[in-house]
């Protein structure tokens, strides 16, 4: 893991838990954030439309079998359903902002469900600018969300309704490899969900992208 963000992230993680330090704790996940977004939009510069689908590593285990275009996608649609349908309450921005159609995608999922030469298609169908223009807007979107929440906010729980309605918009699969979701969202608290799809699961994703691109490039 690039040292940088993991010191950024396990110094986040830490700060969170205490109310004298939560404050600066949400101001160091943003900076690692801003961070990680800085590698994902030098993509614009260094990559073809060709490059956001390729997919090298294609018979491997891990978060490199996909496609930078795959990858992309699945960090903020995750990031967009955590934030607004479990923890604001309120519609996603893939919604408000029209992006299934700006965006020419096929699903409005995750894309977990998708394997192989299926995430290759999928990617290829995509307007990258367009996915840059969600990913934006998700990402500010998201850290209103964070500036807004209280020390106390971060033991809150997911309730039985808004897990109803999380599966109402069926932007989960049913797939086996995306139904664990939702009971993996639900069963954590707010700074669960901080601590993953706003933090982690970035990185995970980003340093797969930046394996991808290092092989095709």
């Amino acid at each position: 893991m690039n040292k940088e963000w993991s010191e950024l992230n396990k110094v986040m993680q830490s700060q969170l838990k205490k109310k004298d330090t939560y404050e600066t704790g949400i101001d160091t996940l943003i900076t690692l954030r801003n961070a990680l977004w800085n590698t994902v939009f030098s993509f614009k510069e260094e990559l073809n439309k060709d490059d956001y689908s390729a997919i090298p590593f294609i018979n491997a285990d891990g978060y490199h079998s996909k496609t930078i275009a795959y990858s992309l996608w699945h960090i903020f649609r995750i990031e967009d359903i955590v934030a607004h349908t479990l923890i604001k309450e309120d519609e996603q921005v893939f919604f408000t902002g029209n992006y299934q159609e700006r965006i020419c995608s096929p699903i409005i999922t995750t894309g977990n469900e998708l394997v192989k030469q299926e995430i290759a298609e999928f990617s290829k169908k995509l307007d990258i600018d367009e996915l840059y223009s969600y990913m934006l807007e998700v990402k500010q979107s998201t850290e209103d969300i964070l500036k807004s929440l209280s020390f106390d906010d971060m033991k809150k729980k997911i309730s039985e309704e808004t897990r109803e309605e999380l599966k109402s918009l069926h932007v989960v699969s049913d797939d086996e490899n995306a139904i664990w979701l939702i009971d993996y969202w639900c069963n954590k608290d707010i700074r669960g969900l901080i601590q993953m799809p706003f933090s982690r699961h970035w990185i995970m994703h980003i340093e797969a992208c930046l394996r991808i691109k290092n092989k095709i490039c």
